[in-house]
């Protein structure tokens, strides 16, 4: 299993395109739309082989070559779980006005009544693949 630096920005899965002898990373615009990364800023880059190549997915398993993958490896469960506290940073507000914080490895918890720099401590309410939820337990002391 890989670890995962808690200094992770964004997490997105892309294909390398080859160009003129040179080798290309598409970035998601979305990545820079919500701000996990800003335009002409340097980044370091961690490249994970995929498990399924989309090539490979296509072949029928009797013709695939053997694999390297891990058997009986689930998705990486969300990084938050139900009822657990915990101190976020506001990043910013979406688009039902609700605070949006990134916790580990870009994993999103949204949290009603919060504004970007804001630094509370909130109870982690409903866990989705994607997302969680959350409600302020203790709000900033810079916000008051």
């Amino acid at each position: 299993m890989v670890e995962i630096p808690s200094s992770l920005c964004s997490l997105f899965s892309t294909q390398i395109e080859e160009e003129d002898g040179t080798y290309l990373v598409e970035v998601p615009s979305s990545e820079v739309d919500n701000e996990a990364l800003s335009a002409n800023e340097t980044y370091r880059v961690a490249i994970l082989e995929s498990q399924v190549s989309t090539a490979s997915s296509m072949q029928p398993e009797s013709q695939q070559p053997p694999s390297r993958e891990i058997k009986n490896q689930s998705p990486s469960k969300p990084p938050v779980d139900e009822g657990e506290v915990r101190d976020v940073t506001i990043e910013t507000v979406g688009d039902q006005g609700d605070g949006i914080a990134k916790v580990e490895r870009g994993y999103v918890v949204i949290v009603p009544g919060a504004q970007p720099g804001d630094e509370p401590t909130v109870e982690i309410e409903q866990v989705q693949e994607n997302v969680a939820f959350a409600r302020i337990v203790d709000s900033d002391p810079r916000a008051l």
